[in-house]
């Protein structure tokens, strides 16, 4: 039995908001706990509704959905975070990354596609639309050969750690890599906990982005 992903959405778009949610109610597997126009209460909503994902808007009255990545992994660390947005500039990207957000799609994405993003991003996959993608990839391909060798920093990262940073990089979910590895899930979230820990990075994708812009793998 697969179990039901549970979800919170922020979008102050009303009638963006009331499609995503008639989208994620008629979803098996889905349960959204709730849908807010702002963040005002994230904190509270996150404490009281424990979400698996949060689906969440950039361009939201108050506090932005940017700046409120980082409060859901302070709050909630297990929580991924899934950005859905119009913004496809480099800076808004790779901002919401830094802080913690594990996928980010467009709001032009098809609702199929949204739909398996939120069941991707629970399975530790990371997301994206094609071009933002290609964004990143281009980043940390120029980052890494920006990046002299003798700089890179030693993170002390064991062998088994650096093999699960090649899985991610690949981007095979833990269940793949723990079936490559041939070692459980479980033992594939311990290592990825030390492996943000030594990286100092708070999500998947940006454990990937540091690990590729510094030639880890």
């Amino acid at each position: 039995m697969i179990d039901t992903i549970k979800i919170i959405y922020y979008e102050d778009n009303r009638d963006l908001r009331e499609g995503i949610t008639y989208l994620f109610q008629a979803t098996p597997g889905l349960d959204l706990l709730g849908a807010f126009g702002d963040c005002s209460n994230i904190r509270h909503e996150l404490q009281t509704l424990r979400p698996n994902v949060v689906l969440m808007d950039i361009d939201l009255p108050g506090l932005s959905g940017i700046d409120a990545v980082p409060i859901v992994k302070a709050t909630s660390p297990q929580t991924q975070v899934l950005m859905l947005t119009v913004f496809d500039n480099d800076e808004k990207i790779f901002q919401a990354i830094r802080n913690g957000a594990s996928g980010y799609l467009l709001k032009h994405t098809p609702p199929s596609e949204i739909v398996a993003a939120v069941f991707d991003i629970h399975r530790g996959g990371s997301p994206m639309t094609a071009n933002i993608a290609r964004k990143v990839l281009q980043f940390f391909q120029l980052r890494q050969k920006a990046v002299p060798q003798p700089d890179r920093e030693d993170y002390k990262l064991s062998g088994r750690e650096l093999d699960i940073i090649k899985g991610l990089v690949a981007g095979y979910s833990y269940k793949l890599i723990a079936d490559d590895l041939h070692i459980s899930i479980d033992t594939v979230r311990s290592h990825i906990r030390h492996i943000y820990d030594k990286l100092q990075v708070n999500s998947k994708t940006e454990a990937i982005l540091k690990a590729m812009r510094e030639g880890l793998v």
